[in-house]
């Protein structure tokens, strides 16, 4: 019957859906236990950090940095010397800035360096 009662000689089996939900989600829990398994050749705990991956975001951050850095230096050079106060500066940082960006992408890899 389509109303939810089972036949009295199947109380004790679940129907088919039931059946397959269950199985499906007892497979799924082992293959979960399995992969939060520690592996079982290495004795001590995990290394947390990779560090070549450290030294790399060191890298990059310190190329944007610098590019920003020497942007705005050469700005306010130009400023002190040629009196024009804040353009120097403005432009300079910017072009800083954008420096220091494709730096950072050249070092990603993500742009290749121009071959000449």
């Amino acid at each position: 019957m389509s109303d939810g009662t089972r036949d009295k000689d199947n109380r004790n089996e679940p129907p088919d859906d039931e059946a397959a939900l269950s199985a499906r989600l007892q497979r799924l829990g082992n293959r979960l236990a399995e992969a939060n398994r520690p592996p079982e050749n290495g004795s001590g705990p995990r290394q947390t950090a990779d560090p070549s991956a450290i030294a790399r975001g060191f890298r990059l951050s310190t190329e944007l940095v610098a590019g920003v850095l020497v942007g705005a230096v050469i700005g306010w050079l130009l400023d002190r010397w040629l009196g024009i106060s804040p353009w120097g500066l403005i432009v300079f940082l910017l072009l800083g800035f954008t420096a220091g960006v494709l730096n950072v992408m050249r070092a990603a890899g993500v742009v290749r360096d121009r071959q000449l």
